[in-house]
């Protein structure tokens, strides 16, 4: 897994289920994928030690670390327990 990019968060967020993940505006945010099809509007990383979805507009890029971005097909995705 490569490290895309990471940004700041411009405001709350609270997934709808276990696949995505949680933040508060202002905390660091780290990009691992960027979904293309049915959901490009989300992309997948993680806050600290959780990983998730979350929307790509609520990021504010702020350190590009790969010039390379990895997409994954939106049926590739996780099943909550």
């Amino acid at each position: 897994t490569v490290l895309m990019c990471r940004g700041k968060a411009m405001r709350d967020f609270k997934g709808p289920d276990c696949r995505f993940v949680n933040f508060k505006k202002g905390e660091a945010v780290y990009v691992y994928y960027k979904l293309i099809g049915e959901s490009t509007e989300l992309w997948a990383g993680s806050v600290g030690s959780d990983f998730g979805y979350f929307p790509k507009d609520l990021l504010e890029i702020n350190h590009n670390y790969s010039n390379e971005e990895l997409e994954l097909p939106t049926d590739v995705s996780f099943t909550c327990w």
